[in-house]
């Protein structure tokens, strides 16, 4: 059994997410490849002490980088859409 702090990694701080916090309800959060739904969804809620409503999944493939004659290949990951009930909020930076 994973621990909510395995299944979340971080969470994805850029404008759209910004957006998405401002006008959907809904965070992102960067997580373990193998993490479902469900998973996502029971760690958020005993994190954060929120009501989630809905977690969509994306998932990234690596890019391939190369340096001279070698290639390699970035790790794979996937991102979660989280909704939270109406008038939940996460605050990341805390209110100063």
């Amino acid at each position: 059994m994973r621990g909510p702090q395995e299944i979340i990694k971080a969470p994805v701080i850029s404008e759209k997410g910004s957006l998405l916090a401002e006008t959907m309800q809904q965070v992102l959060f960067k997580v373990r490849p193998d993490a479902n739904k469900i998973e996502v969804k029971k760690a958020v809620e005993s994190l954060f002490k929120v009501k989630v409503v809905k977690v969509r999944m994306a998932r990234y493939l690596g890019k391939v980088r190369r340096v001279g004659k070698n290639s390699g290949r970035r790790p794979e990951w996937k991102k979660a859409y989280v909704t939270l009930r109406e008038g939940d909020k996460i605050d990341f930076f805390g209110a100063a």
